[in-house]
């Protein structure tokens, strides 16, 4: 991605786990990014562990200013952050990467009544906001590590395809293999996986375990 055409990036839910490591990923790419939390001054520490152009403030700051908004929050909060951050959010790209987990059965999959979490999104928003779902298969501790390589692919799904490769572009900044996915309805596969992978962790005692795509590589995708 060119350097004068980079985006501001919101994390929302950046004080978290996986929020912390897309933020430190994409600061080490050179992004400037608003770290959002409910607590703005919780935010504020957080951002200053972070190297880089990186900012701390609430939820709805964060996505006000930013172009692009990566939500990266338990599914428990899912709705009431969409709900609180939607008055900002009108004619950007929302990353969703919420997982529709049920503990304490997290190793086995849970659809909810809209198909998918990021299909969720898309209610809430509205069809004014270009929704991207995406990074629900790498784990947190391999995103927060600059040092280690990610090992595992990433699908990316949304219904504009323009939006779907300025993620992509993204995530390889964040030095990540990513994938056109298709659409947003099909962001219910690359979810109910997160609960698959945790069941592989726990029963053979991997780390993160991920997903490889495999097969000859195009130069540019074939259709949207």
């Amino acid at each position: 991605m060119n350097v004068m055409d980079r985006p501001r990036i919101a994390v929302i839910g950046g004080t978290g786990n996986l929020g912390f490591g897309i933020a430190k990923r994409l600061s080490a790419a050179g992004h400037t990014i608003l770290i959002g939390s409910r607590d703005g001054a919780k935010a504020s520490i957080v951002a200053s562990e972070i190297e880089g152009n990186v900012t701390g403030c609430s939820n709805e700051a964060a996505a006000e200013q930013a172009d692009i908004i990566f939500v990266a929050v338990p599914y428990a909060s899912h709705k009431s952050t969409l709900e609180s951050i939607a008055p900002y959010v009108t004619g950007k790209i929302v990353v969703d990467t919420t997982v529709p987990l049920a503990p304490p059965k997290v190793a086995r999959v849970h659809l909810v009544p809209e198909g998918s979490a990021a299909n969720r999104s898309r209610v809430i928003l509205g069809d004014t906001v270009k929704i991207v779902s995406a990074l629900q298969n790498v784990a947190a501790s391999h995103l927060r590590d600059l040092g280690h390589d990610i090992d595992c692919d990433v699908l990316v799904s949304g219904d504009d395809k323009q939006a779907r490769q300025m993620v992509i572009n993204l995530l390889q900044d964040m030095k990540i293999k990513a994938w056109h996915a298709g659409p947003l309805d099909n962001a219910v596969v690359a979810e109910a996986l997160t609960s698959v992978l945790i069941f592989i962790n726990k029963n053979h005692h991997f780390d993160g375990a991920g997903i490889r795509i495999s097969g000859p590589l195009s130069s540019e995708p074939l259709s949207s």
